[in-house]
Parts: structure tokens; C-alpha cells; sequence
């Protein structure tokens, strides 16, 4: 991943944000949208000129996907440039900070949610269908939606290109398994976008799959009676995503971590996985390959050590002044103090 130049439209010498971007654009914001753009800031007023998407993605412990996302998302609301090599890699950007709140909001399509103005009532868009979404939407929650619910589902249909039906879907999806939080249900939509679903018959297929890998752990582990949390439903997906496991490597990593901690521990399977992961393991075959060559290295470092102990008992021994004797001599002498 090659290392990006950062521009700015002038170096200050503290990191000093404008207030209307804190009042017109902040506080619609993703906030991690927000602490990438003020990284961004801090790194163009230390005149740090050379970035990358990793180094980015390490300090916020996001993908380089999720970075990418966000910098796009500043562009559309015109507050950076992007620029590209010719590997279609980012090669520059160039920060353009709003100084009296003359920077404009109008972007090309598609929009991010924050270009919406929900305000006034008769501001509101006219489609049908985004008419109908909103209503199933207050009627799915059970409350009348504030202009950051509005905003956040005319992106999902405008910006991610969702159908009436597929946001439907998303609720009633999110809803069902107990998240009736808008921004759990943007954190799906993204992850959908990201992975091409643009239709219910492939979210479903997508749901159903998640389902089958969570109810084989949720076995694996004896767990009944509770839904998984958010948490273990992420590291599933990356057993079975970045991971690539088969549903019998990642049976066989709860088994070990029941044996090793007598419970279902999602922390300690996850250990064994990524150790896994690491060692290039990607069939049963070679899990018994690794349990050997664990075996077999205490005894040849007990081996060692105990040579090491030997050698330096030697040396320890070889260390002292060695005398010569003899002993025809000390015999006589013995044979005399006999008598």
C-alpha cells in the first residue's frame, strides 16, 4: 500500500477547528468518521507529509476499508480532495477547512445522510418510497424519527442504493434478533454494501448463512437459552471470514477452549484460532501436525537446558586449580599412620 502526500490550505500552529465545522458538519457526523478528518488535521499542522491508509488504519484499529470510506465521505461534503496514482491507489489529499461556512454540502449523488435537511416538514422528499420507508420505520420503532433517523435512511436508500424492500428487510432483520438501534442497522448496511448485497434474496441467503455458523458454535459451546451478542457474533465472522476456518476447525478450537477454561469462552477460542491462523492451519491434519511439534519442543528445550546445566557444572568443576598425586606415596603414608 503506498504512502500518500497530505496538502493543506495553510499550517497552523496548534490544532485550532473551525466552529462551523463543529456546528455544521461534526455534529451530523459518524464520529469515526469525525476522528479521521481530525487526525487528518493534527498530521497537515504537524506538516507530517507522508500518510498511508494502514498507518491510519492502525491508529484508530479499523480496516483500511473503513478509512477509505470515511476520506470519501469528507469529499462529498467537498472538506478534502482526493487524489490517485495510477494503481488506482490513494496518492494525495488535500484538506480544505470551512472558514466561514461558505464550504457547500451540495455533492453529486449519491448522497451521504448528512446532505439531508429534514427541516422543515414540507422539506422532506416527496418519493413514495422514501415516504413509505420512513412510515414503516416509526412504525417498526414505535416513535416518531428526529432529523439523524430521516438522514440515516435516505442514505441507505440514496447513497448505498438500497431498495424499499431491502431496508424493510434490514429492519425487521435487526428488530427480530433485539436491535432496534438505527446505528447497529448502519453498521449492517455498510457491511452489505461493502459485500454487494443489493437485494433481499442475497441478504437473505447472507442472514442464513450467518445463522447456520452461529447456531453450530452456539452448539459447539452448549450455549442455549440467549442470543449471541455482538461481540461473538464478530469474531464468528472472522473465524469464518478473514479466517477462512471450516465449521470443524472452529469446533474443534471451543472444544479445546471448554477443556482449557471450563466454559464457553469466545476470548479463549479466538487464541487458538488466530494462533492458528498464524501458523497457517487449514485442516484438522494440520492441527495435529502443530500439537506435535508443540510436544515435541518442551522436551528438546528440557534437553538443552539440562545439557547447558551439565556443561556449565563441568566448567564450574574445570574452574578450580587441579592438582596431580601420587599415589604409591599417599598408600605409604596411609600404611604408616596405621601402625
Amino acid at each position: 500500500m503506498a504512502n500518500f502526500t497530505l496538502s493543506g490550505n495553510g499550517l497552523l500552529s496548534s490544532t485550532s477547528i473551525p466552529n462551523v465545522f463543529i456546528d455544521k458538519y461534526m455534529i451530523a457526523a459518524n464520529g469515526e468518521f469525525v476522528k479521521i478528518y481530525l487526525y487528518l488535521i493534527r498530521c497537515m499542522e504537524q506538516n507530517k507529509s507522508d500518510c498511508s491508509l494502514l498507518e491510519l488504519a492502525d491508529v484508530f484499529n479499523h480496516t483500511e476499508k473503513d478509512v477509505l470510506r470515511a476520506i470519501a465521505y469528507w469529499e462529498k461534503l467537498h472538506l478534502l480532495h482526493v487524489e490517485y496514482n495510477a494503481q488506482q491507489e490513494v496518492s494525495g489529499i488535500s484538506l480544505d477547512l470551512p472558514d466561514d461556512g461558505r464550504a457547500s454540502c451540495a455533492t453529486a449523488q449519491p448522497l451521504p445522510p448528512e446532505s439531508y435537511g429534514p427541516e422543515p416538514e414540507d422539506s422532506l422528499p416527496k418519493d413514495e418510497d422514501v415516504q413509505e420507508i420512513l412510515y414503516i420505520t416509526e412504525q417498526y420503532l414505535g416513535r416518531t424519527l428526529n432529523p439523524t433517523d430521516v438522514r440515516t435512511i435516505l442514505y441507505w436508500h440514496d447513497g448505498l442504493g438500497f431498495s424499499t424492500d431491502l431496508i424493510v428487510y434490514l429492519m425487521e432483520t435487526c428488530i427480530s434478533n433485539g436491535h432496534t438501534s438505527l446505528r447497529y442497522m448502519e453498521k449492517i448496511a455498510l457491511s452489505w454494501a461493502d459485500d454487494g448485497i443489493s437485494t433481499v434474496e442475497e441478504a437473505r441467503r447472507e442472514h442464513s448463512v450467518n445463522r447456520r455458523e452461529a447456531y453450530a458454535v452456539m452448539n459447539a459451546f452448549g450455549i442455549s437459552g440467549r442470543n449471541l451478542i455482538d461481540s461473538e457474533m464478530q469474531m464468528i465472522q472472522k473465524w469464518t471470514g478473514s479466517y477462512a476456518f471450516s465449521m470443524d476447525l472452529i469446533k474443534d478450537a471451543c472444544r479445546r477452549a471448554i477443556q482449557a477454561t471450563g466454559k464457553a469462552s469466545f476470548a479463549y477460542a479466538d487464541t487458538i484460532l488466530t494462533n492458528w491462523h498464524k501458523n497457517d492451519v487449514h485442516t484438522l491434519k494440520d492441527i495435529v501436525k502443530l500439537d506435535a511439534a508443540r510436544q515435541k519442543k518442551p522436551k528438546a528445550d528440557a534437553t538443552s537446558s539440562k545439557a547447558a546445566q551439565q556443561t556449565a557444572s563441568g566448567t564450574r568443576f574445570n574452574n578450580f586449580p587441579q592438582r596431580t598425586y601420587n599415589y604409591d606415596q599417599l598408600e605409604k603414608q596411609l600404611l604408616n599412620t596405621t601402625h
